[in-house]
């Protein structure tokens, strides 16, 4: 069992206009094979979360901790963040001409693993994920994301989570313009890491239309920074019955 505690989170985004504090005191912890969807309004900070934990230089947490298994996620560099089992998913996977998908999951998992996982049975774990996402082979030659459509792109993130096996996953808007198949299959494999490796999962969305293919265990809404009410699966549905506006004026 694994947990990844966030407490308190205050995070300031560098703009042209100086730092603008985001998040006010986030605070939500995460188990070894939970889902946690957190939902709310544009602007709420949401994605700041997401970039906080992963360790984006732009977003400069000033109080809070984030823990995983009680060591101080904040101390460490990027990578050694991702060798400790955090991944994320991006909402908007950045291209990288020049480096094959091939060559980038093989020296990831090289990296998070700290030894190069043998030829041949990479090529085969490569060859059946891309299989269950539905992806030609060809894929694996093309450059990462370069040229790639939001699908492909998404389904590309979800790959990289298959191969590198993480303690928790953090989905940026994963399902942010899919398409009802591509929404689907990509459900489908986060569905299948949560099974097969108890991974924890916190799930950012604006839509109760993934909620439908990935059942999270809570429902956190987020409205100006921190988290305004917590909930099961239930409170999903009265969000997308009611919105966010009385979250919003309270807020205010």
């Amino acid at each position: 069992m694994s947990t990844l505690e966030i407490k308190n989170l205050h995070v300031n985004v560098e703009t042209n206009d100086g730092p603008k504090q985001i998040l006010k005191g986030a605070t939500l912890t995460i188990n070894s094979g939970e889902i946690h969807a957190v939902m709310g309004p544009n602007g709420s900070g949401k994605s700041t979360l997401a970039y906080a934990i992963a360790g984006h230089p732009k977003y400069e947490v000033t109080e809070g901790e984030i823990l995983l298994d009680g060591e101080n996620v904040l101390e460490m560099s990027v990578d050694e963040r991702a060798r400790a089992g955090l991944f994320l998913a991006m909402q908007y996977p950045v291209e990288v001409p020049g480096v094959t998908v091939s060559n980038f999951l093989r020296t990831a998992k090289t990296a998070i693993d700290g030894e190069a996982p043998a030829l041949r049975t990479w090529v085969k774990d490569v060859n059946a994920a891309m299989e269950k996402l539905r992806m030609d082979p060809v894929f694996a030659q093309r450059d990462v994301n370069s040229g790639f459509s939001g699908g492909e792109k998404k389904r590309h993130e979800i790959l990289q989570m298959e191969l590198l096996k993480p303690k928790f996953a953090v989905l940026d808007e994963t399902d942010s313009g899919l398409d009802v198949d591509a929404l689907r299959i990509v459900a489908e494999g986060v569905n299948r890491v949560h099974t097969e490796t108890n991974a924890g999962f916190l799930l950012i969305t604006h839509y109760t239309r993934v909620l439908q293919y990935i059942k999270p265990d809570f429902v956190h809404v987020f409205v100006a920074g921190r988290v305004a009410e917590e909930g099961g699966p239930e409170l999903a549905d009265r969000l997308e019955a009611e919105g966010y506006d009385k979250y919003v004026a309270a807020a205010v």
